[in-house]
Parts: C-alpha cells; structure tokens; sequence
C-alpha cells in the first residue's frame, strides 16, 4: 500500500476520529500493528490555530512515519491555507473530511454535507492538492442519502483532482452510525478509480477485514469504533492475513499493561487533570465485556487524579487475573 512516496508497512489504517485519535493513541495503534494512523479532523479556521485543542491536534512529536493530517472545511481558499499551514508544521500527507456526518460539522456545510455539491467538492479538492507538495488523501460516504449514493462520482472527481488514495465509509451521511455497513459502493468506486481505495465501516474482526478487502477488492481498510479499548486488532488482523490463522484475544494481564502503558502517556501529553479524564472512555472500552466492568466504570469516572485512577486500574484488574487463575 503507497500514498505518494510513503509504502505503509501494510494496509491496516486508523480511522480519524474526534476525541479518539490523538497522538498517544495513533502511537499505540502504530506499535499494535497499524500501517498508519490518521489525526483527530483539525478545523481550516486560522483564528483557532493557536487553541490548545487545535495545537494538541497538530502535534507530532515523536510519532511514527507517515504523519497523516485531516483538515475539514468547507471553503476551498481557507482549506488551501489549512493544508499548506499543517504542512509546514510537520503533516507528510493531508487527509480531507467529506465524511464526517455530525450535525455540527455538517451544519456549516462540511464533512459529508459536501457530498451534496459535488461542484464545491472538485474546487475544494483541487485546491488542496494545489497548495502543497505533499500527498492529499480524501474521506467519503457513500452519499448523502440512500437515494443520492453518489460516491462514484465524488471519487472519479478525486481522482481527476489528484488526490491519491480515497477512504470510503460504507453508509450515507443520512445513516450516521446506524444500521449496517454497504460495500458495493465501495467495490463500485474501486472499479472506477485507479487510485488506492480505502474501505470502511463495520470491519470489527480478522474474518470481516478479509472479507471486505476480497469483496469489494480495496487496497487497504480502515477501523474506527472496533480499535476503541482494542488497539491489538491491528496485530490480530495483519496475522490473520498473513497466515491465515486467527490469534486468540490478549490474555487480562496483557490487556491491563497496554492500558496502563496507554494511560500513562496521556497524563504526559495533556497533563494530569486533562489526561485523567480523557483516559476515562478508554478505561471504559478496556473494561468492556469484563466481569464487574459496569461498577469499575462508575468507580473510575468518578476518580479526579492520576494516582488513584491507577490505583483502581491495577486493583480491578489484578482481581480479574486472580479470579482467571482460580477458574482454570
């Protein structure tokens, strides 16, 4: 899998998602076996340039090669200017959002609301890959509603424009999360376009991440909601392609070091106040389907500092591995 100059190390790829993927978690899923990770969306609004959300956003110190930014907007000019800005402070590829369908986003006309204009679409794009020197990746729906699955179009627009691989999730915006994936858009636009094409939504296992590359035939697929609380799918899924043999989920002990590992770093990348409660959705995740996990879930978010969150982390889970030990 080649975005421009960069040969990812497979293509396994994490979905951009708001309040999720920020740098100690696109670390994490890089070393869980990740071919590459996509920013949380980043605003092409200049004015908030300087915030801090924005400049944690935009922070990649240290982080795996390719660095991969995505910018939303819906003003050709000012995403022009928010492609070249992050460009310079260390973005190798720019990712555009035309799939995000929240009401906030798409109320301004961006994300997936663009999927309605497909003439604003094309100056958007074309602009983007204008403005830098440095691969411009694109992210879709399928369409706005079910009976506007224009994503064929939108992508042979892409391709037209120069952008260089496409992410495609399979619903409408209409659809939100809702309701189960479709990939025969996806195939449709893989046969329709010479560029990679990135398939997404409700890749969940080993088994569905095969299916959906040999059904739709895309180059790569993308994981979103099924990495939350299990960073190791990536691992689980590049084995399971490679060998066709499935791995069996982490053992408790290696679930709780992962998290602590996690958890530690984003105390280090937010602060202590910030970092205990940005690692509180993730404890949940970690925690989901575990034995007690709903009472520990209510016990951790109500912890306000580092030292007792940890403490509670590694006492439940302790419990749990005891409790493994005596039933086997």
């Amino acid at each position: 899998m080649k975005i421009g100059p960069y040969t990812l190390s497979n293509n396994l790829i994490l979905a951009p998602m708001a309040g999720v993927t920020d740098r100690p978690f696109r670390q994490l899923c890089k070393r869980l076996g990740a071919g590459m990770a996509v920013s949380e969306m980043v605003t092409c609004n200049s004015l908030l340039r300087g915030s801090q959300k924005t400049l944690r956003r935009a922070n990649h110190d240290g982080e795996i090669e390719p660095r991969s930014v995505q910018i939303a907007g819906a003003d050709p000019a000012l995403m022009a200017d928010a492609a070249r800005h992050n460009a310079d402070h260390g973005a190798q590829i720019i990712d555009i959002n035309m799939g995000c369908p929240a009401k906030k986003v798409c109320n301004v006309m961006a994300g997936s609301a663009l999927l309605k204009d497909q003439v604003l679409v094309g100056r958007i794009l074309e602009g983007v890959v204008r403005a830098v020197d440095i691969p411009v990746t694109l992210k879709i729906r399928t369409g706005w509603d079910a009976q506007n699955r224009n994503g064929v179009t939108i992508a042979r627009i892409a391709e037209q424009a120069g952008i260089q691989a496409l992410a495609v999730h399979g619903r409408t915006r209409a659809c939100a999360y809702h309701g189960t994936a479709e990939y025969d858009t996806i195939r449709d636009i893989k046969a329709s376009v010479a560029i990679p094409v990135i398939a997404n939504g409700d890749i969940d296992s080993a088994r569905k991440a095969r299916y959906v590359l040999e059904y739709t035939g895309a180059d790569a697929v993308m994981i979103g909601r099924a990495a939350q609380g299990r960073p190791w799918i990536f691992n689980n899924i590049s084995h399971y392609l490679q060998t066709g043999q499935l791995l069996p989920e982490p053992q408790i002990a290696i679930i709780r070091d992962i998290m602590l590992e996690h958890v530690g770093h984003l105390y280090d990348f937010y602060g202590e106040y910030t970092g205990v409660r940005m690692a509180r959705k993730h404890i949940s995740w970690y925690s989901k389907g575990q034995r007690g996990g709903a009472v520990f879930r209510d016990t951790i978010n109500n912890v306000e500092n580092a030292e007792q969150q940890l403490v509670q982390i590694r006492a439940y889970f302790d419990q749990l591995i005891e409790q493994t030990e005596l039933a086997a």
